[in-house]
């Protein structure tokens, strides 16, 4: 009998081996199956894209001229770009006092991507002739290549004798955020180097110019924006900045204060002295 028992475990064992292998081998096979139809829509996507793709550049064409009719129209418009940027909720604080003097001379701006709208856009700025830099034209560029790294150049901006960047130095940003307060412009411009978008680490400046500013600078020439579209990272910091400089008056007081104390201390010295005589 015991035998028997041991024959029937071992019969019962093999059968949940067998079992296990056709479950295996089910499960095995339905993944397989799924891999193809996910194959399947993954060159349907593509296809798709490339359908796009084919479509926006087709719109592109026919949007440049039109952009230049725009553009012609805008130069008549005495401080347009200065004024478009300065109304910007987040572009306004770009601009130092020095740099607002340089866009008076912006005669257009123009976006431009490249023929292969994945590869990459540039974007110029074109200046009528001004006592600051001899380059009638800067164009910064962005190109996007493999791995998600974008490489970024500019026009080296030849600057007029006893010029040169507002504010004396290049300021640099960390992660995503837009420059602090005191920041120019043209600091921006020349930051040329490669970026790993991949660590999500984009050119928030460049993008807010191509896709808001560009399309429609009437909205922000207008004021007719809605600030709440953008958050308030900039006015954070702003605070914050000028908690730590003293800008409500906290730090600037607190030295104040010590100053008092020092007297209030030499006087009480002097009471003391004067009564000893």
């Amino acid at each position: 009998m015991v035998a028997d028992k041991g024959k029937k475990l071992k019969l019962s064992e093999k059968g949940e081996e067998e079992n296990s292998d056709h479950i295996d081998g089910d499960l095995v096979l339905s993944i397989e199956k799924l891999q193809e139809i996910q194959d399947e829509l993954e060159k349907i996507n593509e296809e798709a894209s490339d359908k796009v793709l084919e479509v926006e550049q087709k719109f592109n064409e026919i949007r440049n001229p039109i952009y230049g009719k725009r553009n012609d129209i805008i130069k008549s418009i005495p401080d347009f770009w200065l004024t478009a940027f300065l109304s910007h909720p987040a572009l306004g604080d770009l601009l130092s006092e020095e740099d607002q003097k340089i866009f008076k001379y912006l005669s257009s701006l123009e976006v431009e991507d490249f023929k292969d709208v994945r590869s990459g856009y540039s974007i110029t700025f074109n200046f009528n002739p001004n006592p600051f830099f001899e380059d009638s034209k800067l164009t910064k560029t962005f190109t996007f290549c493999d791995e998600g790294i974008t490489k970024i150049s500019a026009t080296s901006i030849k600057w007029k004798e006893g010029m040169g960047i507002p504010n004396g130095v290049n300021h640099e940003k960390k992660g995503n955020k837009r420059p602090v307060a005191d920041a120019s412009f043209f600091s921006w411009f020349s930051e040329t180097h490669q970026k790993n978008v991949i660590g999500d680490i984009h050119d928030e400046i460049a993008e807010i110019i191509k896709e808001d500013l560009w399309p429609n600078p009437l909205t922000y020439f207008n004021c007719e924006a809605d600030e709440e579209d953008f958050d308030g990272d900039d006015a954070d910091e702003e605070m914050h900045l000028n908690l730590g400089k003293g800008g409500d008056g906290s730090e600037e007081d607190d030295d104040d204060q010590e100053d008092e104390d020092d007297d209030d201390d030499d006087d009480d010295d002097d009471d003391e002295g004067d009564e000893d005589d």
